[in-house]
Formats: C-alpha cells, structure tokens, sequence
C-alpha cells in the first residue's frame, strides 16, 4: 500500500514541477520519489512511460540518492526514449546526451558528457567552463542494460542491444549486441539476438 501511495503521488508532484519548468513528457511517466533537476529543463525529453526510481525501496537493489537531471549550458539536452528504466541515475549535459527506447540503467548508473572543467591549471578551480571545448555528445542506442555504478562519458556511443558490466567505466564506443566490461570498458562477449519472424 505504502509504494503504492509514493508511485501515485511522487509521479503528481514530479510530472507538474516538471511541466512547470518546460520539460517535455510523453505519456504515462512515472516518478517513485522525487528526482532532482537543474538547468533549463526546456531542452529536457523523458519519452512515453520513462521511469525514474528516487528511494532506495523501489528497487531491489537500492538506490544512494534520487535520479539527478543536469543541464548544464545553453546546448546542453537529455533526450530518454520511450519504456526506459532508470534507478538513481545521474544524468549531466553540455552537449547532448541521447538515451534509447527500452534502455535500462541499473541503481546509481552515471551519464555525462563533459569534463566538467577546463584543462589548463591556472584558474581551472573559478574558471567559468568552456563547454565546446570539454564536452562532446553521448549516445546510448535501443535495448541497451548498464550495470549498476558504471559511468558512461563524454563521447562514449553504446549499441544497440549491448550489455555494460556493473561498475564499467565507457569511454568509446561499443558496438551493437555486445557485452562489455571494464576500466575502460571492452568487449568480452555478444549479446543474442532473437531470431527474426518471417
């Protein structure tokens, strides 16, 4: 009864403080706890029946913090396709970050693609980020699961249908239907794919 009544009224509260800021809902999104968000959330797309687990009791794994959705700069965007899963995922854009229809990213998953701040030492501590030149878009394709802890990063393009291993760190690309793991990640096997109707 308890989830019940948090799945009702966090998805309220989170569907009104979102469309209030401009953000782009498709239909039936669903909030089991409040995420928190910043930035222009005008340049923020959560697509049909997304769902963002917040509380540590919504998932069987648990959750360290509510999902976080950052925009960070006027270029910044975060685009979830449609029936993708989310477990206290933190979610940064400069760029673009675009997730695919389907996807799943298990508790505490990491996705951002910048560096955050400049490279130059001097003054790199108030420097005011320069966007362009740390930040370059990321892509996860249809079908993808990401294992719980992994981080995804700055350009990293992960395929469709691929498998990322708990606690992976992405920092290229995967192709589609493979199952990867590791500091940086790499292949390690391939993902089956089912057989095609004809």
């Amino acid at each position: 009864m308890f989830r019940k009544i948090v799945w009702k009224v966090s998805t309220i509260c989170a569907r009104a403080i979102l469309r209030q800021r401009n953000a782009r809902l498709g239909r039936d999104v669903r909030f089991y706890g409040l995420p928190i968000t910043s930035g222009d959330l005008r340049r923020l797309t959560l697509g049909d029946r997304v769902v963002l687990i917040n509380r540590p009791e919504g998932t069987a794994l648990g959750v360290r913090a509510p999902s976080i959705l950052r925009i960070l700069s006027d270029t910044g965007r975060i685009e979830i396709g449609a029936d993708t899963g989310i477990s206290g995922g933190t979610i940064c854009s400069a760029a673009s970050v675009t997730i695919g229809e389907r996807c799943l990213l298990g508790a505490d998953v990491m996705v951002f693609d910048t560096d955050f701040h400049n490279r130059p030492a001097e003054g790199r501590r108030y420097a005011r980020p320069d966007w362009p030149a740390i930040s370059r878009p990321v892509v996860i394709e249809d079908d993808v699961f990401i294992g719980t802890g992994s981080k995804v990063m700055k350009g990293a393009r992960i395929g469709r249908g691929s498998i990322v291993g708990a606690g992976s760190v992405v920092t290229g690309t995967i192709p589609p239907f493979s199952i990867a793991s590791g500091v940086p990640a790499r292949v390690i096997g391939t993902v089956e794919q089912a057989p095609t109707v004809q």
